[in-house]
Formats: structure tokens, C-alpha cells, sequence
């Protein structure tokens, strides 16, 4: 069977679409990461005009399922948080290689996308940076204003000063075009200064 990339997103997107979490957009209801897709891809575009099919596929399935390992299933610890995160890693890259298979595509691009997702060799590979990248300007754009309440001036520009560390120079260019509110606005300056 050759690899069918539609039938895959199709795939990612129907799990996606069992979010019970949801945001309201043009007067619906919508899955969060169902949300959190579109906006991944949306941002892949803008970096890329021609992404591969495996960083297409890993875009769209970065936060694969993810409801269903919630925060508070951990510890509420610094070390609770990214041993959350090394798991969901893992857990989305094996769903999404698994999902991929059924789809026709071979061991290796299974892989790929599970490596992609895995964020592995972050800065030292094109396509894993991109995928960083638009996970970094969705926070920018979809999350740091609500996350921005939740803490303290000092730990948000920490956060914002790691998370633009991150990113290449093409996402800051991208970053800066981000509508936010003032205070959102006046927080990243500081980061940045």
C-alpha cells in the first residue's frame, strides 16, 4: 500500500476530535487540540513551503491524545512537569508511528515522525527545529496571555526568555508579528531587553 498523507492527518485529526477540552472559535465549539493542530500546521506553513510529508504528519500529531494524560497525573513539581512532558513525548511518538503504519508508510518514515516528535536533535536538524518552532509561536500566540495570569512577572520572562532561546531566527520574525494584548506585549519586551 503506498503511504496516503490525507488518510494520516485524517487519522490524527479524528483522535484530536476527541478532546473533551474545548475552545470556542466563530461560535462553536471545537476540540482544543484539534485547535492546537490547525494552529500547528498553520505556523508550518508560514516556515516552510515545502515540509516533508513525515513533518507534516508529526506537526499535526505533536500533542497526540495528550488529554489523556493530564498535568495533575504527576507530581506538581518542576521534575513532575518534564517527566510529564518526556512521557507524552514518547507516548504521541508511538501512537502517531503506529497511525502512520496503518497508513501505508514504511518503518523508517514511521520512525521519522516518532523522532520529530521526540524533538530529537533539536538545533542540529532542520525539520525537528521547525516543529519547535511552531510549537514555541502557538504558545506565543494560542496560550501566553492565559499562562501569563498564572504566575509571576519574574518566572513569566524566564519562560519567555527560554522559550525564545529556542526558537530560530525565522520564528522571532514570526513571533513578532503576534497580535497580543498590552500587558502580554509589555512582558515579551522585557524578555527581550
Amino acid at each position: 500500500m503506498a503511504p496516503n498523507l490525507q488518510q494520516c492527518l485524517r487519522l490524527i485529526d479524528e483522535a484530536h476530535a476527541n478532546d473533551p477540552n474545548t475552545v470556542t472559535m466563530h461560535g462553536g465549539a471545537v476540540p482544543y487540540e484539534l485547535h492546537y493542530a490547525n494552529l500547528m500546521t498553520s505556523y508550518l506553513q508560514k516556515l516552510s513551503t515545502t515540509p516533508s510529508e513525515t513533518l507534516q504528519i508529526a506537526i499535526r500529531a505533536q500533542h497526540l491524545r495528550r488529554w489523556e494524560v493530564p498535568r495533575s497525573s504527576y507530581p506538581m513539581t518542576k521534575a513532575g512537569y518534564f517527566s510529564w512532558r518526556t512521557g507524552l513525548k514518547k507516548r504521541q511518538a508511538t501512537q502517531a508511528a503506529e497511525i502512520c503504519k496503518q497508513c501505508g508508510y514504511d518503518d523508517e518514515a514511521s520512525e521519522r515522525v516518532a523522532a520529530l516528535i521526540r524533538k530529537e536533535d533539536l538545533k542540529k536538524d532542520e525539520e525537528t527545529q521547525m516543529l519547535e518552532d511552531a510549537a514555541c509561536l502557538v504558545f506565543l500566540q494560542d496560550q501566553f496571555e492565559e499562562f501569563e495570569k498564572e504566575h509571576n512577572e519574574e518566572k513569566i520572562i524566564g519562560i519567555l526568555k527560554k522559550t525564545w532561546g529556542k526558537m530560530s531566527a525565522q520564528a522571532h520574525a514570526e513571533a513578532l508579528k503576534i497580535d497580543m494584548n498590552s500587558r502580554a506585549t509589555e512582558l515579551v519586551e522585557k524578555a527581550l531587553s
